[in-house]
């Protein structure tokens, strides 16, 4: 009777099987990443930066996010601790004390960097997520499967997983007003901003522009584009006043976000198994092994 069940689900499993593998050739992991030379970024001046944080409001209206009434962002509170990007706020401003001869403290804008060469893109299995031709790294919901590679890899540690919502969990992260752009309009934390700290253009001009402020005006910035080299480039670029290591910004190479597992990873799930179906199978082989085991007690 075993050994009859036995043969039963091993031609169960082989057509499990071929069926697995006809899926397999339209769920390869092909990731889209396109490094355009009119790719958009923006530049952030943080000696401009008033630490008003409508960014921060518009980000969140432009992405339905829950979100207090503007007035609410006036109180300066929330600076006494240092905040990260989470799922539900995408991008944050936090604030550091200044020398004792400045009068100004140092606001900081985070969000996602949009990397030039994405480890989040690498490092997705299942090609979820994607560099466009404007720049943008986004995010596709329909492939990801939680497994979450994306939030390791990042040198910047950004991509957010709502751990909150049990049965749909997203990953969130700012994906540049990816819409918005596309329709010709600003990013919102561009357009809000009230004196300019963060402007958007072709990213390959605001390097330069970047580099004629240094030259401009050595004595309030210090000679580094944070984000022209960082990991291969990001589409975000930042200019300070103050080494950017000391604005908890990560002390990273030039060298791109390590991508050798990109190979590995594609390679090995080009003909991916969907969890559903592998958890079946070897359900099924513990099932024999059980019936085994039983069969051989009995038989004592």
């Amino acid at each position: 009777m075993v050994n009859q069940s036995r043969r039963d689900f091993l031609k169960t499993a082989a057509l499990a099987g071929t069926a697995i593998t006809g899926l397999s050739s339209k769920t390869k992991a092909a990731p889209k990443n396109i490094l355009s030379e009119d790719r958009m970024g923006v530049l952030v001046d943080t000696t401009v930066c008033i630490g008003c944080r409508k960014c921060e409001w518009a980000c969140k209206t432009a992405h339905d996010l829950e979100t207090p009434s503007i007035e609410a962002y006036d109180d300066r509170n929330v600076f006494k601790t240092m905040r990260r990007p989470n799922s539900k706020s995408l991008t944050v401003v936090n604030e550091y004390k200044n020398s004792v001869e400045e009068k100004f403290p140092i606001n900081v804008k985070v969000q996602c960097m949009h990397c030039d060469h994405p480890a989040c893109v690498s490092a997705c299995i299942v090609g979820a997520f994607s560099k466009q031709e404007n720049g943008s790294v986004i995010w596709d919901t329909d492939k990801c499967i939680g497994c979450r590679y994306c939030m390791v890899a990042c040198p910047f540690q950004v991509p957010a997983f709502e751990f909150e919502n049990a049965l749909k969990p997203d990953i969130k992260k700012c994906d540049f007003c990816f819409e918005r752009t596309k329709e010709g309009k600003l990013p919102a934390c561009t357009e809000i901003c009230p004196v300019e700290a963060v402007t958007y253009g072709r990213r390959e001009d605001l390097v330069k522009a970047a580099h004629q402020k240094i030259k401009n005006y050595p004595d309030r910035y210090i000679n580094r584009v944070f984000g022209e080299y960082e990991v291969g480039g990001t589409s975000w670029i930042y200019l300070a006043s103050r080494e950017f290591e000391k604005l908890d910004f990560p002390k990273l190479g030039k060298d791109p976000a390590p991508g050798v597992s990109e190979a590995i990873q594609h390679g090995v799930f080009a003909y991916f198994v969907p969890p559903v179906a592998l958890y079946a199978l070897l359900g099924g082989v513990m099932w024999i092994n059980k019936n085994k085991k039983k069969s051989e007690n009995e038989e004592i």
